[in-house]
């Protein structure tokens, strides 16, 4: 088993609109988090990879390192990349080189700045035939649920279940949520009514609650780091480092039209495949995933990509943890959580720092430090994964983590 990197430090800010504040206040903030965490100085960061959509639009900062190399008054090495999870690999590589020991892997997004515009700006993640067409964000989702329904033949009353369970999707991460005091939807949980009716308002087949921020028109700032380090020195600096030992990525066609593959997404198949296959352990070994759930169809296609569940049957597991009020899955080889800290539908959405969320929420769970919202399995909490996009599926980044 290759053990690519430990993460010995994660900080981050809470998540929603902060219009007041600068991006290097955020990404400062979330910065200084994680060094603490790691009991670590600047003195100790060997390079700096960071991540962000929108920068350049939304606050005209054209060299991110520029910014970073004035804020922390360090002349290091530092990359820019366009999503958390992209950054992390990276550095994870350089990491496992031999190149660096200690790195420091960031995101920040500041969507409030542009959101009258920010609508145009995430199409631009999308083909160009959509964005000419004048598709809107949440068309893909929604054709990729017309697909799944008709490929399944999900009709009549199996219809109104997978329906609901596709509204409990979204019940459970803002249960999750509002237990989360840095998610922008702290303290606000939903009924499956709010988003049945919601459903309903949008005259679509999904609604207002089926998506994340920023599709819903909500803006989603905020910022995340974590500090990675050479596994062989990481008990230097925390008594309990968190390894990633699998790491994949795997891309797809930008039209999600041409696609031979539209029910889920390949790149996240293959991503998946390859991270197990390296960390030398079967999906069903997964206690608790973190998953890209930028619509409520997203959470369901991906536990199926994945092998949580097979094809066309995942829909049937999250119903029944609707009738029995649970906030977990139960597979046929065990219990899975997904996305306790709200996920991007309730702990928010701000691209280039929500992969660093999904890994401070595991790296916390596997530590034990989660207070009420922290998870109990039957065994001992091992193994965690998280999963992020880049565009609807065009790229995919799946990490494995085992704590120890």
């Amino acid at each position: 088993m290759v053990v690519y990197s430990s993460i010995i430090g994660v900080g981050r800010t809470v998540f929603g609109e902060h219009y007041e504040r600068n991006p290097e206040d955020l990404i400062e903030e979330a910065g200084l988090n994680a060094l603490i965490n790691a009991n670590i100085e600047r003195k100790d960061i060997e390079a700096i990879y960071i991540s962000d959509y929108f920068l350049q639009i939304t606050n005209k900062i054209g060299i991110e390192e520029g910014f970073l190399a004035e804020l922390l008054n360090l002349n290091i090495p530092m990359e820019r990349f366009r999503s958390f999870s992209s950054a992390l690999m990276n550095a994870c590589l350089a990491i496992y080189s031999g190149r660096y020991n200690v790195i420091l892997v960031g995101g920040v997004e500041k969507i409030s700045d542009r959101l009258d515009k920010i609508r145009d700006d995430l199409m631009m993640l999308y083909d160009p035939w959509t964005y000419y067409s004048g598709g809107t964000p949440e068309s893909s989702h929604e054709l990729m649920l017309r697909e799944y329904i008709k490929t399944h033949n999900i009709v009549d009353k199996s219809y109104n279940k997978f329906m609901e369970s596709l509204a409990y999707v979204s019940v459970k991460n803002h249960k999750f949520g509002s237990r989360n005091k840095y998610a922008q939807f702290y303290g606000r949980e939903i009924k499956i009514d709010d988003v049945l009716n919601a459903r309903c308002i949008s005259k679509g087949i999904l609604g207002m609650y089926d998506y994340a921020p920023p599709i819903t028109g909500y803006p989603s700032d905020g910022s995340t780091a974590a500090i990675i380090a050479n596994p062989r020195i990481a008990y230097e600096y925390s008594d309990k480092p968190i390894h990633i030992i699998g790491l994949g990525s795997a891309t797809d066609y930008i039209s999600y039209t041409l696609r031979p593959k539209r029910i889920g997404f390949k790149s996240v198949e293959l991503a998946g495949s390859k991270a197990l296959g390296e960390a030398g352990i079967s999906i069903n070994n997964i206690q608790i995933a973190e998953l890209y759930d930028q619509s409520t169809i997203m959470e369901m296609a991906l536990l199926e990509d994945l092998g949580f569940c097979d094809y066309g049957k995942s829909w049937e597991h999250i119903y029944n943890s609707y009738v029995e009020n649970k906030l977990y899955y139960e597979l046929d080889d065990g219990v899975l959580y997904v996305n306790t800290n709200g996920g991007l539908k309730a702990d928010g959405n701000p691209l280039g720092a929500l992969g660093g969320a999904q890994i401070f929420e595991v790296i916390s769970q596997l530590r034990g430090v989660s207070n009420d919202r922290q998870i109990k399995v039957e065994n001992e909490l091992k193994y965690g994964l998280t999963v992020e996009l880049e565009g609807f599926g065009t790229k995919a980044y799946v990490f494995v983590f085992r704590g120890d």
